[in-house]
């Protein structure tokens, strides 16, 4: 191996380090700033659409991608 080789590779692994380096300062900066305070056992309920004089609403448990819909009457309680 030459030296041109070594001075070669040399600055091919710090330009690699530098780049890994700043990929990773930006995901943990992304990931920091998309943290949200809700907390992951805490349910949701949403107001969605009317149905005659029902709310429409949509439940979903535990932040996971399920949707459950149910129907909620003011007036037959």
């Amino acid at each position: 191996m030459t030296e041109d080789d070594k001075y070669a590779f040399k600055e091919f692994r710090n330009g690699v380090a530098v780049t890994l380096g700043a990929v990773g300062i930006a995901m943990l900066i992304i990931g920091a700033l998309a943290m949200n305070d809700t907390s992951i056992n805490e349910s949701s309920f949403e107001v969605v659409d009317k149905y005659k004089e029902c709310d429409i609403i949509r439940y979903a448990p535990h932040q996971v991608a399920e949707y459950k819909y149910f129907l909620y009457c003011e007036n037959n309680k």
